[in-house]
């Protein structure tokens, strides 16, 4: 089968009906996630495309799943997760530590960067980035190839997403200010390629989100950046930053439409997190801006909100149903700003740390 455009989904639809005939069942939201449910205990299946990952709360039903596999099918057992689609995985009975020490050593070494000047910020406060049109053109095949390994390790390292992001859209026509920039990345990851994601075991599991917009914190065309970050209880599970779709008018507007993108995520997640049975009855979105806050919180149309979109007004509706509530939080302790903004490297280490980027030596066990 390998080689024809087909082969993933009838794979896919092989493995799915034998799982399904032994007892298992569909996740309502990735149905690639497969659930089987004995008494109090219950074991997860999680397909990429031939390469699963899995897991139970009783340690007889993932020999039996082992078992059954190897008889239905020619695989092979690989042991513990230890590493997955580049991922390096390390578990350990305090929690579970993601990184990709090995592909960003493997980066640097491929950029010849490896002997740089360390860095402790990916982007300088003072460095403004636009097109540059009178700048020396670089080699695009080059400066793309950067861009595209630096997004790919934004799988496990939220810190420099803001920075890949800003850099990725100049990759039409890059010019050597762009690619300084993307170079300054590199050395960065140079100088922390060992930081990752904890996620410890202890601790609540309430879902928590925080939104920020920067203000047309773009300088070509003066769009606004969004960033977003979902949290359960202390551990990172979700971000992103993005450039919005349309110029906004004001803060407000900015900060509103950065919130509606935060509220669609978080019900995204807790779709996901009940088929893993956690639920979550009211969400807390936390943002720093008091008029965005009090927009969402009334249902009439006034001269701040008339010029935004339909779709992002149904944030509204979710917080009048209880689902979400908004809440106001420091300018200081948002963590969002690392998604929106440069920050000073006390700022910039204070939110890192907030969001359980860490060294494996960092870990507090």
């Amino acid at each position: 089968m390998y080689g024809l455009k087909q082969a993933p989904r009838a794979w896919y639809d092989r493995l799915s009906k034998f799982l399904l005939h032994n007892g298992f069942v569909k996740g309502k939201v990735d149905t690639t996630l497969l659930i089987k449910k004995e008494n109090k205990n219950f074991l997860l299946v999680q397909i990429y495309v031939d390469d699963i990952i899995f897991g139970s709360s009783n340690e007889s039903l993932c020999k039996k799943f082992s078992k059954s596999m190897q008889d239905e099918f020619e695989m092979s057992m690989m042991g513990e997760l230890t590493f997955f689609l580049g991922l390096q995985v390390k578990q350990m009975k305090e929690g579970t530590f993601i990184h990709q020490e090995k592909y960003a050593n493997d980066l640097v070494k491929r950029f010849g960067l490896e002997k740089c000047k360390k860095i402790d910020i990916p982007m300088s406060c003072s460095q403004k980035i636009d097109k540059d049109e009178e700048g020396k053109k670089v080699d695009q095949k080059l400066y793309r190839s950067m861009i595209g390994s630096l997004l790919y390790l934004t799988a496990s390292r939220p810190d420099i997403l803001f920075s890949v992001c800003i850099c990725a859209r100049f990759q039409s026509d890059p010019r050597e200010s762009h690619l300084i920039a993307v170079k300054r990345i590199i050395k960065y990851v140079a100088s922390s390629s060992s930081i990752g994601l904890w996620y410890p075991k202890r601790g609540d599991f309430n879902l928590l989100g925080y939104s920020d917009a920067d203000l047309a914190g773009c300088r070509v065309d003066r769009k606004s950046t969004s960033g977003t970050c979902q949290l359960l209880g202390n551990r990172t599970v979700s971000w992103f930053s993005r450039k919005q779709s349309t110029v906004a008018l004001s803060t407000t507007e900015a900060e509103y439409v950065a919130l509606g993108s935060c509220c669609s995520q978080i019900l995204w997640i807790k779709q996901q997190l009940q088929d893993f049975g956690i639920e979550d009855s009211c969400t807390e979105i936390r943002c720093d801006n008091t008029s965005a806050i009090n927009l969402t919180k009334n249902p009439i149309l006034h001269s701040r909100a008339k010029h935004i979109e339909i779709r992002h007004h149904f944030i509204r509706d979710h917080i009048q149903n209880g689902e979400i509530s908004i809440q106001f939080v420091d300018s200081k302790s948002q963590l969002a700003d690392i998604f929106t903004k440069p920050l000073e490297k006390n700022q910039f280490d204070f939110i890192r740390s907030r969001l359980n980027i860490l060294k494996l030596e960092e870990v507090k066990v």
